[in-house]
């Protein structure tokens, strides 16, 4: 059943669907093998940094080289563009009315950001960092997620209960996907073969066959269910649960729910590390970030971070994470650490990438 019928022209249900969502490498592998270290090593992740950005950052996406993180700045209706080398704001991008989550293409050439307030996604190229495109598509757009072959980019449209399917040759919306009710969160499996669907009022995930664009399964996870990851290999997803305060665990092989975590207050976004060993969430009412050990599924850490902690995003070297923080306007930067003991090791320096924590210290 579809209950946004009059979403788009009905302020008083924009306002209260706001009050919910919103208050609420090989080097390194071999240096860890000579302290000992693996995949259970312990964690002990830091604050390195804390960069200021425009008003109510929300979404968060690296590009593939790792150089600069795109945050979409939903009151300032902004994009912010951060250099990670020195962390600092080199760009403001001006984009549509209330911009939310960010996707960059494979290729780093493009971002997509959808605008909600205005039912439009915004496309920014890379090299200039203007906006190009501006794609019309469904009622409330939040989610939104590229293939990995970058030919298709799919958005959730939370005010009409549907994901609009933008092609990148030409930006144009070639398919529309009804699914469950509220569509949040989305994601794409690494063979691009599936697309996984948080339904934030059904309490499912809807999975998409991106062959046809066809809905093929549905799943009952969690108490409103919001952000969705999936792991490198694509075995799991990973979903937040709002209101549940816990993550549940899809096996992709038979689309069950097979383990649900417990995380902090609120929890929002998610992301999976490189390897697939950690899985990083947002707890927006926390102000935290939940790590868990995928190996276990069990929460090996909690990162204090900024206030309102809403998405998160890792470099492609797994080095850093990067958070943003949505009622205190700032972006938190965690360097990703393996302990042994005393013995503790900055992911960052092995690599030669980010900025801030030393090397190997104890």
């Amino acid at each position: 059943m579809n209950h946004h019928s009059s979403f788009r022209r009905n302020p008083t249900i924009r306002g209260q669907v706001r009050r919910l969502l919103l208050p609420l490498t090989t080097v390194a592998a071999m240096v860890l093998g000579m302290f000992g270290l693996g995949a259970g090593g312990a964690a002990a992740d830091t604050v390195i940094d804390t960069i200021p950005v425009g008003d109510q950052p929300i979404g968060v996406a690296i590009t593939p080289d790792g150089a600069r993180a795109y945050v979409a700045d939903e009151l300032g209706d902004s994009v912010s563009v951060i250099e990670t080398v020195g962390n600092t704001v080199v760009d403001t991008v001006t984009v549509g009315d209330g911009p939310f989550l960010v996707a960059i293409t494979p290729d780093g050439s493009h971002v997509y950001v959808p605008n909600r307030n205005d039912d439009t996604v915004s496309v920014i190229e890379t090299v200039g960092n203007t906006v190009v495109d501006t794609v019309t598509v469904g009622g409330f757009p939040t989610g939104v997620a590229v293939t990995p072959d970058g030919s298709h980019v799919y958005v959730t449209d939370l005010g009409d209960d549907t994901v609009s399917v933008i092609e990148t040759v030409g930006n144009t919306v070639v398919d529309t996907v009804t699914v469950g009710d509220g569509p949040f969160g989305v994601a794409v499996t690494p063979d691009g073969s599936h697309v996984y669907v948080a339904d934030l009022f059904d309490d499912t995930v809807s999975v998409i066959e991106t062959v046809g664009n066809t809905v093929v399964d549905t799943v009952t996870v969690g108490d409103t269910p919001s952000g969705v990851a999936v792991t490198p290999d694509g075995s799991h997803v990973y979903v937040t649960n709002l209101i549940g305060d816990s993550v549940s665990v899809i096996d992709t092989g038979t689309n069950t729910e097979v383990d649900t975590i417990t995380v902090g207050d609120s929890p929002r976004g998610v992301a999976v590390t490189p390897d697939g060993s950690r899985v990083y969430v947002a707890d927006n009412g926390g102000a935290s970030v939940s790590v868990i050990a995928t190996a276990t599924n069990a929460v090996i850490e909690t990162v204090a971070v900024g206030d309102g902690p809403f998405g998160v995003a890792v470099t492609p070297d797994g080095s850093r994470v990067y958070v943003t923080n949505s009622f205190d306007n700032t972006v938190s930067v965690i360097a990703v650490e393996e302990c042994l003991g005393s013995l503790c090791i900055d992911l960052g320096s092995l690599t030669g990438t980010g900025s801030g924590a030393g090397s190997v210290f104890s």
